[in-house]
């Protein structure tokens, strides 16, 4: 029989790639998004396809799947500064209550969870570059806490469900990831420069640009994902590509990409903003054979001509959503 896969927070930039992946292989894909940051715009494709459908739910509330199911991907959550800091609340229970829901659900099927961690969970690690050892730097009552700190709670909630119920578990650790179907003003680095140039603005630098990333072509995270999904490897696993850059460096990549002629600014540093992230990778190529494949470069090429193929009202777009009927006080 066709395998069935549930993927939360399927409206994504992650979670609609992961549709694309799993269609393709052959699955049945329950995507389900309560779009507050997702898009139906990146599932398009998919609605009208037999081995897709999509739900319209909020998975900090309970969930509800007819028939059997094999799998659970969770990649409900804000991923942004922009958004978990508007949403702060949303961000923590989806984080939580999304979690548990997630994990009920699968101990009733007998399905396999794979949960979506995040480099985040090291906060401004003092361990370079960061291994899965490392238990992190995070300041759980500064702005980011509520991003950090759920992303935390549900690595131990998963961990917990594994080893008090028996339910088969997995944890991924993402470094930055980007690719199309990115949103230009989700905050994050590269969607930003990339939008400030084609906008004709100067690029915005936080701090001096000394502060260092890595970056990871979708289709790679991707693929560490389901390698990961169907392993026997039930602890956290980095996976992101270890070539490190500065983000002044970074910056002129961009205006050398986009061919502009932009100043870069710079303005201060936010609050606990890591200075260093970078994954360390000799666990994931160890018991995934996995490593990244696509360059920075052509990675870079393929995003820039996505972002070039929006309309004009996407790419001044400030706002995706009204995210105040949103908000629990």
């Amino acid at each position: 029989m066709m395998k069935r896969v549930l993927i939360t927070g399927a409206a994504g930039f992650l979670g609609s790639h992961l549709c694309d992946r799993f269609v393709n292989d052959g699955f049945h894909v329950i995507g389900m998004d309560n779009l507050i940051t997702g898009r139906m715009k990146n599932l398009e494709h998919l609605v009208k396809h037999s081995n897709f459908e999509f739900h319209h739910h909020d998975v900090s509330k309970h969930i509800h799947i007819p028939g059997e199911l094999d799998y659970i991907l969770h990649f409900a959550s804000p991923a942004s500064p922009i958004d978990y800091l508007k949403i702060p609340i949303q961000t923590l229970k989806v984080g939580s209550l999304g979690i548990h829901n997630c994990l009920g659900l699968a101990r009733v099927k007998k399905a396999r969870v794979l949960i979506a961690s995040t480099s985040e969970v090291y906060g401004d690690p003092n361990v370079h570059p960061q291994p899965e050892s490392y238990w992190g730097n995070v300041n759980p009552v500064g702005p980011r806490g509520v991003y950090d700190e759920a992303k935390r709670f549900q690595e131990a909630m998963t961990m917990a469900y594994h080893t008090f119920h028996g339910v088969e578990t997995r944890i991924v650790r993402i470094f930055n990831t980007y690719g199309p179907r990115m949103r230009l003003n989700d905050g994050r680095v590269l969607p930003a420069f990339i939008g400030q140039a084609l906008r004709g603005e100067d690029l915005t630098v936080f701090g001096d640009g000394s502060q260092t990333r890595s970056f990871c072509y979708v289709d790679d995270l991707v693929e560490g994902i389901v390698r990961l999904l169907k392993s026997d490897y039930e602890q956290p696993v980095n996976i992101g590509n270890p070539s490190e850059i500065s983000i002044a460096q970074f910056a002129e990549e961009i205006i050398e990409l986009t061919g502009t002629e932009q100043k870069v600014i710079y303005k201060d540093l936010p609050v606990d903003d890591p200075k260093q992230r970078r994954p360390d990778i000799t666990l994931v190529k160890k018991i995934l054979d996995w490593e990244p494949k696509v360059t920075r470069q052509a990675g870079l090429k393929i995003t820039y001509e996505y972002f070039k193929s929006l309309s004009k009202e996407e790419l001044y777009e400030k706002e995706h959503m009204n995210f105040d009927k949103y908000i629990v006080r």
